[in-house]
C-alpha cells in the first residue's frame, strides 16, 4: 500500500483505508470526551462521582454529553495540516513541519478570537467551523509554544523541559501517512512535537506512538505494531524511558486481569511516555473498544489524553464500525470529524486527480489553499 504521488489503490484498499481513517480520528475524540468529565479527578473521586465501577459511559463536559477538549481540536488541526503540506508539495515547497505549525498556529488563534475571520480565505475551511473556537483546557505549554511564528525544532525546541503527554496525543494523524516509510513518521511526529514540548522524551513519545498507528493503518496487530516501535526506537538516542514504557505494558498484559489500580502503576506521573504506555496496555486488554476506552479513563492520571490515546490506537487498528455507536452519535462536531477523515483519505489516495499536473480542482485548493 503506498500513498505516494503516482500510487494506484484498489477499490478494497481505499475503503479499508478511510475506514481506518475514520476510525483514528472517530477514536481519538470518543476517547476524549469519554475523559472529558473526570479529566483531573482522581479514582476516588471519580467512583464518587459515578459509582464503584467507574466512568462507563458519556457524561457532561463543558456543558454536554460528547463535548472534546483540546486534544480533539489540535488532532483535527495536524489532520488539516497534513493534506495542507501535500497539496503544496506541487509547488516544490515541501517542509511538512512547517504547514503542521502554520496548522497549529490556526488552532492557538481559535483560543484568543471569538470566532473566524471570514476574509482570510488562506486558512482554509476547517478554520472557520465555528465549533472549534472554544477553549477545552489548552494547557500553558500548548499556548507558550504556539503563542509565536517562531517555530520549535529539535535543535531549538519550545518548551524544552515539558514532559507531557499533549504532544503525543496529537500525533495519530502521523501515524495514517501509510505510505512513508516509518522511520520518517517517527521523525515528522518529533519534530511537531518541538513546536510545544521539547523535552527529548516527550518528543519520542510522540514518534512512538504515531509509529505504531502506522503499523495499524497498515494492517498489523497491536502486539507487532508495538515491537516495531521498539525496534525503531532502540536507534534513537535517549530512547530508554520510552522503550521501558513500552515493554512495561506489554509485560502487563500477562500480570492477569485489567485492573484500573494496574492501569494507575503505567500511567505514574503522567509524563508522555507513560500515557503512551498506558494505551497500548488498555488497547492491548480491553474486551472490547468500550472496555479498553473504560479502562484508560478511570484512573488517576489525565483521563482525557489517556483516552484519546487510547481511541486513537483501536480505531487505527478496527476502523469506525468497532467504535460503540452509541457515543459517536453524540460526538461533538461529528461531521466535521468525517469530513475530514474523508478528505484526508480522499488526498493521499487520489490527490494527482486533485492537484496534480494534469489538472487540479478549484473547489479542493479552495479547501486547503497552497498559502
Amino acid at each position: 500500500m503506498s500513498a505516494t504521488a503516482g500510487a494506484v489503490w484498489g477499490r478494497t484498499e481505499q475503503q479499508d483505508f478511510r475506514s481506518r481513517v475514520r476510525g483514528t480520528l472517530l477514536g481519538v475524540a470518543v476517547g476524549d470526551a469519554l475523559g472529558a468529565p473526570v479529566n483531573g479527578l482522581d479514582l476516588g473521586g471519580i467512583r464518587a462521582a459515578y459509582g464503584g465501577e467507574g466512568l462507563l459511559d458519556l457524561a457532561p463536559a463543558y456543558g454536554r454529553r460528547g463535548a472534546v477538549t483540546h486534544l480533539t481540536q489540535l488532532t483535527l488541526f495536524s489532520t488539516d495540516g497534513l493534506i495542507r503540506a501535500q497539496v503544496r508539495r506541487d509547488t516544490g515547497a515541501w517542509h511538512p513541519p512547517t504547514d503542521l505549525h502554520r496548522a497549529y498556529r490556526r488552532w492557538a488563534a481559535t483560543q484568543r478570537d471569538w470566532g473566524p475571520d471570514e476574509r482570510r480565505e488562506e486558512d482554509g475551511w476547517l478554520a472557520r467551523e465555528e465549533w472549534l473556537y472554544a477553549r477545552r483546557g489548552p494547557t500553558r505549554a500548548l499556548l507558550l509554544g504556539l503563542g509565536d511564528d517562531t517555530m520549535g525544532t529539535p535543535g531549538a525546541p519550545k518548551n524544552p523541559a515539558e514532559p507531557g503527554p499533549e504532544a503525543a496525543a496529537r500525533s495519530a494523524p502521523f501515524g495514517l501517512l501509510v505510505g512513508w516509510d516509518p522511520h520518517l513518521v517517527a521523525q515528522l511526529a518529533v519534530e511537531c512535537a518541538a513546536q510545544t514540548h521539547g523535552h527529548p522524551v516527550a518528543c519520542l513519545a510522540a514518534g512512538a506512538y504515531a509509529v505504531i498507528v502506522h503499523a495499524l493503518a497498515r494492517g498489523d496487530d497491536l502486539d507487532g505494531a508495538v515491537r516495531r516501535a521498539l525496534a525503531l526506537l532502540a536507534s534513537r538516542p535517549g530512547h530508554e524511558p520510552v522503550s521501558e514504557a513500552l515493554r512495561h505494558a506489554l509485560g502487563a498484559v500477562r500480570q492477569g486481569a485489567p485492573t484500573p489500580e494496574r492501569v494507575a502503576r503505567l500511567t505514574g506521573e503522567g509524563t508522555a511516555e507513560a500515557l503512551v504506555a498506558t494505551a497500548v496496555y488498555c488497547a492491548l486488554v480491553g474486551e472490547d473498544v468500550r472496555h479498553g476506552l473504560c479502562l484508560a479513563v478511570n484512573q488517576d492520571g489525565p483521563s482525557a489524553v489517556a483516552g484519546a490515546l487510547t481511541g486513537g490506537l483501536l480505531g487505527a487498528l478496527h476502523g469506525e464500525t468497532a467504535l460503540p455507536p452509541a457515543w459517536v452519535v453524540e460526538l461533538e462536531g461529528r461531521p466535521t470529524i468525517l469530513e475530514l477523515a474523508d478528505d484526508f483519505a480522499m488526498e493521499m489516495t487520489q490527490g494527482p486527480a486533485l492537484h496534480g499536473p494534469s489538472g487540479a480542482s478549484p473547489g479542493w485548493l479552495a479547501r486547503y489553499p497552497r498559502g
